[in-house]
Order: structure tokens, then sequence, then C-alpha cells
């Protein structure tokens, strides 16, 4: 589990693939506690479990249904990647919950600045964006941010210059994929209408029922 917030940028060192499974080998900054293996970090928001370590370049293993399910199949040596590692009990929760499980991707159309702010706008499938609700929370690469519009085709975010600076956000271009998880509540939401009667009857006392009012 984790909040989506981004506590540093590595640099892809390497991208192997072989059959079905690959290794992503990433440059990092040591961290203020020492990484062990078999931690859990969230890669661009993709949940990879540290295989190797060998000073500050850090290893995991990919499956190939990973890498083409999200965009580090993508991802070239040199690029810049968000890094988080896994929520310990008594964490400070300073995003939202995120599972590291990237639901698929989206493809930025517009990247503007707008005083200081940054908007992007992000087009997605229509089964990604039903899942989505206007000032509802976001992964984005693994960066937890809040959905300013929505439509049948596209969403958008704003970026504050802090998130520009400190994340891999700064260096996306148009055209460049990024990867999406929608919010863990709005899953169990959405399970739930698809679950209705036959009617399709929603009432308050069902929500309340089911714990969402």
């Amino acid at each position: 589990m984790f909040t989506g917030i981004i506590q540093k940028t590595g640099k892809i060192v390497e991208i192997r693939r072989s059959g079905g499974s690959g290794r992503l080998v990433i440059e990092a900054s040591p961290w203020k506690s020492p990484l062990v293996l078999g931690e859990s970090i969230a890669v661009n928001g993709c949940c990879l479990t540290v295989a190797a370590m060998d000073g500050s370049q850090l290893s995991f293993d990919v499956l190939d249904e990973t890498f083409r399910k999200t965009s580090l199949g993508e991802k070239r040596s040199g690029q810049k990647v968000n890094l988080e590692r896994a929520l310990c009990v008594g964490d400070s929760l300073g995003g939202h919950f995120v599972t590291g499980h990237v639901d698929g991707i989206g493809e930025v159309r517009e990247i503007k600045q707008i005083g200081r702010d940054w908007s992007f706008r992000i087009n997605a499938s229509s089964e990604l964006l039903r899942g989505m609700v206007p000032k509802g929370s976001i992964a984005l690469d693994g960066i937890s941010l809040t959905i300013v519009e929505l439509t049948g085709e596209y969403f958008s975010v704003h970026i504050i210059p802090h998130t520009i600076e400190e994340t891999a956000l700064g260096g996306l271009k148009s055209g460049a994929t990024v990867n999406l998880e929608t919010d863990m509540i709005g899953k169990y939401v959405q399970r739930f209408l698809r679950g209705a009667d036959a009617a399709g009857r929603l009432t308050l006392e069902k929500l309340r029922d089911a714990g969402f009012a």
C-alpha cells in the first residue's frame, strides 16, 4: 500500500527483457532508512519488489505483462521515474490509498501553464474514465492528484510547481504515456452499483448498509 506522495525520483540505468520476464535497474540516491531485499517500491505507480542492490542501483524483476500493460514497457535508459516506499503502520497519509496495481495507461494530450501552475490533459479509455469523478483522486505515474475536469474522452489535473520539480512529471511531453490507478473506494462503489438488483434501484439505505454513506 502506498500514498501517492513521491519520496524521490530515480534514473533508469537498464531495461532487459527476455521471453516472459525482464529486469529493471534504477539508480537512486540513498534513503534515510536503508532499503532491504524484498521490499516493495512503487516505480511510476507500479508496485515492484527489490530483487538486488548494488551501491546506488536497485534491480527489480518485472513480468512481461507488467511491461505490456503499463508505461514501463516504453521507458528507456536515462529517463526519470517516481519512487515511493510502501506505507508502514503509523506513517502519515498525505495523499490517498494507492495499491500500486495500475489499472491502465493514459496519454498526455496537452500540457499548458496556468499562472504558476500546470494543467495536464490526459486521454484515457472509457472504462478508466467511468471509475473517476470530478474532484476525486487519481494516481498518475504514482502521484496522488485531484481530478479537475472529466469528460467522456479525457480528464485533467493541475500540478503545482513543487510537484513538477520533485517528480518525473516535468520531463513529460505531449504524447507520452502515463500509468493510471483510479481511487480504491470508487472501485468498490462501482462494483456495488453493478450488483444492484434487476430493477437497477439504488437507495441511500443500500449505500449505507454497504458502508458508503
